[in-house]
């Protein structure tokens, strides 16, 4: 299959396939709809989705996940689709005045879920605002996050110029356009009119606009996660980061690029891979499924999961960046993940900051 004939996007077909078992799980912070896919698999984690905002589970994911090779993961974990509160299809408005959950509480609302599906731990793909509140939950619950595949993630406090620009857009722009922008890049909003098109027309009529209007609110106010890169022998217990093996994901003409980067650079080198995807805008997994499907089964081979899965479509090839833009190879259980991601090990350089970008 073509990746690219995934761009023309029929998103009735989308909503239709890959049907799970639909939850309404009560929490401290409110009800969430989640969609579960298999049944879990003796003790390893199942894959927990959390999507971007303008989008549900399945305007997110599905294209994804009913990709071909995607179901040899499939096969190996059960799979959790979280909608954030009213963002599902068919979702009735909130009352006046109801006070949406911030960010901080949409991610402490997903210990209840996993408590209630009986589910002891996860590896996480979260897109833009679902990035954000999965990498939340790692920061609070490292023990339940065993990895986390970040797509578009930002992981800074919304700037004091990002805000006015917002205000000033907000003027002039209605909540679709502005949700657009944030999703797409100037040139993919003029290149690309059919996936345009059929994601503007989604927002637009699919998604309660007052109910997303409250989530974009609630990203919106995010604050900056405080991440820190840690230093050997010195602060690695105690620096706030992430104890997980993380991939962090963005298309190499997304608008969330310096986002991206400036959050890997927080990161430990040592469990981090920063992929670039070539030819790529704003919803890498929408328009590469198979580029991301095959980084995501080097990423959960390197944690020791599907050994034996078979890997075709990566072009490898490593680039040296300047100071910590990138990852190097990780400890033992990552070294087969990124000496397959990034290309053979050893060598001058090795153990210097690398950045590892995928074209194909």
């Amino acid at each position: 299959m073509d990746d690219n004939m995934t761009a023309e996007l029929d998103l009735n077909q989308i909503a239709c396939a890959g049907a799970g078992v639909e939850h309404d799980v009560e929490t401290a912070h409110g009800v969430l709809h989640v969609t579960m896919r298999g049944t879990p698999k003796g003790n390893r984690p199942v894959i927990l989705t959390y999507h971007d905002i303008g989008l549900n589970h399945k305007s997110c994911f599905n294209t994804l996940f009913n990709f071909e090779d995607m179901q040899e993961i499939t096969q190996h974990f059960a799979v959790v689709h979280v909608d954030a509160p009213g963002q599902q299809e068919g979702a009735p408005p909130f009352p006046t005045g109801f006070q949406y959950p911030t960010v901080d509480e949409l991610a402490e609302m997903i210990p209840s879920i996993l408590t209630q599906l009986k589910i002891n731990s996860v590896i996480g793909i979260g897109v833009g605002a679902g990035a954000y509140i999965l990498t939340k939950l790692a920061l609070n619950y490292p023990a339940l996050v065993e990895g986390l595949v970040l797509i578009n993630v930002d992981s800074c406090a919304k700037g004091w110029m990002d805000w006015a620009a917002s205000k000033l857009s907000g003027w002039t722009s209605n909540l679709v356009d502005i949700v657009m922008a944030h999703h797409f890049s100037t040139d993919e909003l003029t290149d690309n009119q059919e996936i345009i098109q059929t994601y503007r027309l989604h927002i637009a009529q699919d998604i309660n606009q007052d109910n997303l209007a409250l989530f974009y609110n609630s990203y919106n106010a995010r604050r900056d996660l405080e991440i820190e890169r840690p230093v050997p022998g010195l602060n690695e217990d105690t620096v706030n980061t992430l104890k997980c093996p993380a991939l962090l994901v963005v298309g190499d003409t997304s608008p969330a690029v310096d986002a991206v980067v400036e959050c890997n650079s927080r990161l430990n080198p040592t469990n981090t891979t920063l992929l670039k995807m070539a030819d790529c805008g704003g919803l890498p997994q929408v328009v590469q499924p198979g580029k991301l499907t095959e980084a995501f089964k080097y990423f959960v081979q390197g944690m020791g999961y599907m050994p034996t899965a078979s890997m075709t479509r990566l072009v490898r090839s490593r680039t040296h960046s300047s100071s910590s833009m990138g990852s190097v190879e990780g400890p033992r259980s990552r070294t087969h993940t990124n000496s397959q991601l990034e290309g053979a090990t050893g060598g001058p350089g090795q153990n210097q900051p690398q950045t590892m970008e995928v074209s194909c």
